[in-house]
């Protein structure tokens, strides 16, 4: 009798660990807007202003912010990230954010709040017109 009870109990604690992870897996998908920057600019680690000024500054090399993501990225040891106006985001799809380095995009996916990870499904770019 008390095996039975002690696999009652294991079947239970099985199930709710289960459904807690079914819950979890299935955060919503959403819509975020931002900018495609890399880890060291946006999150001041050679930058004092959150963006690629410095950097910019520094080299002739690197002309658009788009130069300057690639190279903290490839030369410095950086992530790309989406920088929003209030958040730094991780992005799991590096070679997908790749394509869209220094562009006003939208980024598609499912946000992990623990690690503010984005589990990338689509990144768009945003059209040039103020109603984006």
């Amino acid at each position: 009798m008390l095996k039975s009870a002690y696999r009652s109990f294991a079947m239970a604690a099985l199930f709710f660990l289960v459904a807690l992870f079914s819950l979890a897996a299935n955060e919503p998908e959403k819509t975020f807007r931002g900018e495609i920057g890399d880890s060291q600019c946006s999150l001041n680690v050679h930058s004092a202003s959150r963006s690629h000024k410095e950097m910019m500054e520094m080299s002739s090399d690197l002309k658009t912010p788009a130069d300057c993501a690639r190279f903290c990225v490839k030369e410095r040891g950086g992530r790309y990230v989406l920088q929003t106006k209030e958040k730094v985001y991780k992005l799991d799809n590096q070679d997908l954010a790749d394509k869209y380095a220094g562009a006003a995009v939208k980024v598609i996916g499912v946000l992990d709040p623990k690690t503010d990870t984005i589990s990338v499904r689509a990144i768009e770019p945003l059209r040039s017109s103020k109603n984006n």
